[in-house]
């Protein structure tokens, strides 16, 4: 890191991130209607967060899914989700599709992986996977493009 003073997006501009947060909010509403268990919603948030390098969400977010009973041990192997027993075929699912939005730009959302998707997740969990990784996407850009501080 460098020393270059950033300036905060969420800051110049706090209607827009004020909006950012009503869309996470409301992406979480969606989630639980939807019947996904709130864990799942953080291990989606953590796993996007661990692809783009955002530390600042990876800290909030780890912190939450602990606070809200998380194994540490789902949350440590996390980025090797495919090669472990911790994680059901819905958490496999989200996960999966969470990778393929996240990395989007290495061949958009495959037919492979929406179909995996598909195979575990009804239309409306595949919709709420969606918006909740769109959204985390977005704040870790917001943090990482801003350099959020995140210390020990």
């Amino acid at each position: 890191m460098t020393n270059t003073q950033r300036v905060s997006i969420d800051k110049q501009h706090p209607t827009a991130y004020k909006a950012l947060i009503a869309l996470s909010v409301e992406a979480e509403n969606n989630a639980a209607a939807a019947g996904l268990d709130p864990l799942l919603v953080e291990l989606v948030r953590i796993r996007a967060s661990q692809i783009n390098g955002c530390a600042f969400c990876l800290r909030m977010h780890t912190g939450d899914a602990r606070k809200k009973g998380e194994n540490p041990d789902r949350i440590a192997v996390l980025p090797a989700w495919e090669e472990t027993g911790y994680f059901s075929e819905t958490d496999r699912a989200a996960l999966r599709l969470t990778e393929a939005i996240t990395l989007v730009s290495d061949g958009h959302v495959s037919d492979a992986d929406y179909d995996a998707a598909a195979a575990a997740l009804t239309p409306v969990q595949i919709s709420a996977v969606a918006w909740l990784v769109t959204v985390i996407n977005a704040f870790n850009r917001v943090a990482i493009t801003s350099r959020y501080p995140v210390a020990g």
